[in-house]
Parts: C-alpha cells; sequence; structure tokens
C-alpha cells in the first residue's frame, strides 16, 4: 500500500507542481517588470523550488557527446550492444574516423567492462568515471533497468542472475577484458570470475578492479553496514519491499523502491540537503545561474533512483551485509561453492579512499586474502588519501592520481597483438548484438 500512497501523493501535487511551472514563467518573463525586481526574483525562486521538490527525476542523459584524445576532439555515442530484461550493456562507441586520427598508434586500446552499481541510482552516476576512462580505453557499462519497468512476466531477478548477467556480459566481450566494479558489484565480480576460473573458462577477463566495495563489512563497519546488521531479514522484507502498482510496466513484482532508498540517502544527511537547497534559493534570488545550474546537475542525478527487485534486494542484504558469505566462504551460486581461490590467471587491483564512510577502510582490500592463488606479482593495492566514497570513483583527485594508476594496471596485462587479432575476427568498434 505504501508505494500506492506515493503514486496517488504525486498525482495529488500534480495541479501544484503545474501552477508552480506556470508562476516560474509568468514571474521570469522579460516582459513582466516583476522579473527586475527583489519580489519577482524571490517568487520565481519559491515557484522553481516547489516544481523541483514535486516533479518525478526520470533516468538521465549520459551527457557524452564527445572525449579528448591527444588534445583532439573525437565524437562518443552510445550504443546499446546487448540487451537483457533488467540490463542493457552500453558502448561508448567513439567515432572510428575521428578516434584513429587520434589516436595514432595507440588505436588498439583495452576493453573495460564498468559494472555499475545496482544500489538505487542509475548508471549514469559514474558518468564522470566513463568520462575519465574513455580517453585511453574501450569503455562498456552495465546499464541497469528500472525494476518497476520490467515486466512480471520476465520472472525474478536475484544475486545469482546478476552474477549470471556478469558472466554473459564477459564472455560477450571475449577474453582480456579488463573489469571495473564500482562499490556493490564487487562480490558479484569476485563471484563471477570465481565461477569462471572453476570452469576454466575460455573468456576469463585479464584484470579485475574492484573500488570502494563491500567484500567484507566486518571490516571497518560504518552506519549503512551497521544498521544493515542490526535488523532482522524480516524486518527489511516487511517494511522496504512493496509490489509495483499499475499502470507500471511492472505491475505486481515486488520490489525495494527508489523512493525509500532516496529518503534513506537523504536522512543520512538531511542537514547538508537542507542548507543546499536554502543556497540554491538563493542564488536563484540574486541571479546567480551558474551556481542553480549546478546545483540542477548535482539534484538531477541524485534524486533519479531505481527500484530493485525484492529477492536481490534480500539476498544481498542477507548474503553479503549479514552473513558476510562471500567473505567467509560460504556462498553458493546456483549449488556450487563459489572459491575466490580458484582465480589464477586474473591480476587483482584494489581501490579505497581514506574517508569512506560507505565502504570502510579494509573492507575491498578484503578480496586479496580471499584470492589466495593470484601471484602477489599480480596484485595492487591503493588507497587514495582525502577523498570519501564518491572520491573513489569521481572527482579531481580520481582522475588525477586513480586513473592514471588504473591505466598502468590495465596496460600491464593488455597484450596488442591478441587484442588485434580478437578485433578482427569480432570488431569491438561494432560488435554485433546479443540474442
Amino acid at each position: 500500500m505504501l508505494y500506492h500512497a506515493y503514486e496517488f501523493n504525486y498525482s495529488m501535487f500534480k495541479p501544484l507542481r503545474q501552477f508552480a511551472t506556470l508562476g516560474k514563467h509568468v514571474f521570469g518573463s522579460p516582459a513582466n517588470p516583476m522579473a527586475y525586481l527583489p519580489a519577482g526574483r524571490s517568487a520565481v525562486a519559491t515557484c522553481e523550488l516547489v516544481e523541483s521538490l514535486t516533479r518525478r527525476y526520470h533516468k538521465p542523459e549520459w551527457k557524452l557527446p564527445q572525449t579528448v584524445i591527444n588534445d583532439q576532439v573525437v565524437p562518443v555515442e552510445p550504443q546499446v550492444v546487448a540487451h537483457k530484461p533488467f540490463c542493457n550493456l552500453v558502448h561508448f562507441k567513439r567515432e572510428p574516423g575521428a578516434f584513429l586520427e587520434a589516436a595514432g598508434e595507440d588505436a588498439v586500446q583495452p576493453r573495460i567492462l564498468l559494472v555499475a552499481p545496482l544500489s538505487g541510482h542509475y548508471a549514469t552516476l559514474l558518468r564522470g568515471t566513463v568520462e575519465s576512462l574513455m580517453q585511453s580505453n574501450e569503455v562498456y557499462i552495465t546499464d541497469w533497468i528500472n525494476a518497476k519497468e520490467v515486466p512480471f512476466s520476465e520472472g525474478k531477478f536475484d544475486l545469482n542472475d546478476y552474477i549470471d548477467y556478469l558472466i554473459e556480459f564477459m564472455e560477450f566481450l571475449g577474453p582480456d577484458t579488463h573489469v571495473v566494479g564500482v562499490c556493490q558489484p564487487g562480490p558479484a565480480i569476485l563471484s563471477a570470475v570465481s565461477v569462471m576460473s572453476a570452469a576454466d573458462s575460455p573468456s576469463l577477463p585479464a584484470s579485475m578492479t574492484v573500488m570502494g566495495s563491500p567484500i567484507d563489512t566486518r571490516r571497518s563497519p560504518t552506519v549503512p553496514n551497521k544498521l544493515a546488521e542490526e535488523r532482522p531479514l524480516s524486518w527489511f522484507k516487511s517494511n522496504l519491499v512493496h509490489a509495483v502498482p499499475w499502470p507500471n510496466p511492472g505491475f505486481m513484482r515486488t520490489v525495494y523502491p527508489g523512493f525509500l532508498q532516496l529518503g534513506g540517502f537523504i536522512t543520512m544527511n538531511q542537514e547538508r540537503h537542507t542548507e543546499a537547497m536554502k543556497q540554491y534559493f538563493n542564488h536563484l534570488v540574486v541571479g546567480d545561474q551558474d551556481s542553480a545550474e549546478r546545483h540542477r546537475d548535482f539534484y538531477d542525478e541524485y534524486l533519479s533512483v531505481l527500484d530493485l527487485t525484492a529477492e536481490f534486494y534480500l539476498q544481498t542484504i542477507e548474503d553479503i551485509f549479514q552473513k558476510h558469505k562471500i567473505a567467509k566462504g560460504e556462498f553458493y551460486h546456483h549449488g556450487e561453492l563459489v572459491e575466490p581461490s580458484a582465480i589464477t590467471k586474473v591480476a587483482l587491483m584494489t581501490v579505497e579512499g581514506e574517508l569512506d564512510d560507505i565502504s570502510g577502510i579494509g573492507q575491498t582490500q578484503a578480496a586479496h586474502d580471499l584470492c589466495t592463488s593470484i601471484p602477489e606479482a599480480m596484485r595492487v593495492d591503493y588507497v587514495q588519501p582525502g577523498v570519501g566514497h564518491y572520491g573513489v570513483f569521481n572527482g579531481s583527485r580520481f582522475r588525477q592520481q586513480i586513473v592514471p594508476r588504473m591505466n598502468e594496471f590495465f596496460r600491464r596485462y593488455f597484450d596488442t597483438e591478441t587484442e588485434s587479432e580478437l578485433r578482427a575476427a569480432n570488431p569491438a568498434l561494432d560488435l554485433p548484438r546479443l540474442s
């Protein structure tokens, strides 16, 4: 019923939202003398604030029309190259002619499978990550689909299905792909590569990079980690799982709704968000459009959330955050024990933020303790000073200090001749679609 109440409230506020939109145009019109007075600007700011607080934020656009390679601009087009019911695999295709001219002898570059977190926000949250990586790499990303948009007839989607998707995407992209996981995907990537290694898969990735990830949340537990352990699984199921209402395509599917996740995000930093809204109002009143636009850009992304399937959410809470099954060597994938010690040929890099309040120090490093068969020479562990969780995968320190280390790591396990042969048989610039 909570989801129905949410939909009802959204509909109920529609007249107010429309009135605020109208008021914004009326009071802000250049033809209205009030627009040039403090009272008029305050009215516009009030209307815009009301509109922004009551509207629904849909999935943002990628807004990555180009990249810069060797000081030359190269057009970029995001293309869906593989489609699954709960996820699209998106390739950031750099315009071949411009790319070849800009890259020159460095035209054959590592393939990156960037696994976006399925934990509330859309994959576009990693826009800055993609932007930095695609200057030196061929980048693909998992673009998870809002569960309320997936018809009930498509069936369930749990953590085991998530791992299956990763394995299928790695097989689709071919051997020697470099897999990068930001936050939530870490345990799933570790499991997928373990399963593939145990089966001696010919599509094993060359490396896996895990960033700010809850591999073992018993280490330096943070507030979200403690909250997950304080309540029984039954509490999460009773209070946070709801059925998708009609007329959404996923009608009757049980989900952990995005609006509940968003409420949790905001509650954790309520004072900061309240202050941000006050500053936004003041920027609008004084006409500081640059600051107001930066606010809009941030909150257009931050307030855009998606629903998670109930089975995926509950299994993640239980297996990763409460029972620590992967960390303890007790996690089973379709009845088979997942053994990270089976990984022998895949290089491992872990990245953590010194000030991370989501995945504490040591939680990601735990991957090294689990992957006991990876040679020491094939391991890299890096802790970035002065950054929190978001700074692990975005921002100036990510671009200037983390990305160069990642690129050096990718290049260390990158064979240009083998890559050229693979692309001759299956050109990465125009991959076939997955059936």
